[in-house]
């Protein structure tokens, strides 16, 4: 089944997770070790993000800078198959537009064909580290339903340079991003809506949402999108706080409110050991709130807070 047909068949709200690649040097093991944490609550499914290049500059002998091309994270495809070999779970890769060229792209869904893995997200991705506006490569997809088409033309059976072949036995199954707060280059909520019907049209199943604080904030997202048409499942995205530098780091990257009710009670916090308790209790909340709600499951950003999740579960499932 694709993750789309087990959110819709779930009796009751199904649980998931997002992971990091480990970084560049370290070894899978912080990878098992999260999954081992919380596979006993059956997650749906498990998401795997994806990281480009960046550039980075050194310096040389001769005084001058080195530009050099320098990568983080391993391979998400790798990842995604460690997993779902190790474990048997779904695993749902990240395939971004920022950083990888389409032929990039491809070979990368022709891996995962290979190996079985069919469920995708498809996302945008973030600008590069030094770039203060978003600037697609010419030989990259610019936008996520660029990168939704380039799918498509592979589920049909036709590659990058025009050739053709036998359709994958199984297509590409995805997903994508929602913001209830509106992406931080939109102009307003509504163009923000715009631009997510037509991934929607263009063949998206599923929507999954930015972390939010705010469960109306959610809320008045579906309710808007229902509006609009848009009329696949939305899964709400929750991330407990872990430390009090969350509290202004998680809105400027993120770009969410974190309601004052919550604000006022991770200030009175001594150390942030305090500020895991108040997140577990604020997102144990959040999570009760929208299972009244039948939301059809709920997707926690774990995020080094591993153990907060696992806190979450253990009071919700």
């Amino acid at each position: 089944m694709t993750v789309a047909e087990l959110i819709k068949s779930s009796d009751k709200t199904g649980f998931s997770f997002e992971l990091l690649p480990p970084l560049k040097g370290n070894n899978i093991d912080k990878v098992f070790y999260t999954i081992d944490q919380l596979k006993e609550f059956n997650p749906l499914y498990i998401n795997i993000t994806s990281h480009r290049d960046e550039m980075v500059y050194k310096n040389t002998e001769n005084g001058l800078f080195e530009r050099r091309v320098m990568r983080k994270r391993p391979g998400t495809v790798a990842v995604a198959a460690s997993i779902q070999h190790r474990y048997g779970i779904k695993v749902v890769p990240h395939i971004i537009c920022s950083g990888f060229t389409k032929s990039e792209t491809e070979y990368a869904l022709i891996d995962l064909n290979f190996l079985g893995i069919h469920d995708v997200l498809l996302l945008r991705g973030d600008n590069a580290q030094r770039e203060r506006f978003y600037q697609p490569h010419e030989q990259a997809n610019s936008y996520a339903v660029d990168l939704i088409n380039q799918v498509n033309e592979l589920n049909k059976g036709k590659f990058l340079d025009g050739t053709l072949m036998d359709p994958f036995d199984t297509p590409f199954s995805f997903g994508v991003a929602g913001y209830p707060e509106k992406h931080e280059e939109a102009p307003n909520l509504d163009s923000d809506l715009a631009y997510l019907k037509a991934k929607v049209d263009a063949g998206a199943e599923y929507i999954v949402t930015q972390m939010f604080f705010d469960n109306q904030k959610y809320f008045d997202f579906v309710a808007k999108c229902r509006a609009a048409g848009i009329n696949i499942p939305i899964v709400p995205g929750l991330k407990p706080v872990t430390a009090m530098s969350q509290l202004t780091v998680l809105p400027k990257i993120f770009h969410v409110d974190i309601p004052e009710d919550f604000a006022k009670e991770l200030r009175k916090c001594k150390d942030n050991d305090e500020v895991k308790q108040v997140g577990v209790e604020w997102t144990i909340q959040q999570a009760k709130e929208l299972m009244e709600n039948n939301v059809p499951i709920l997707h926690f950003y774990t995020m080094m807070a591993t153990k907060s999740t696992r806190k979450v579960a253990e009071a919700i499932y």
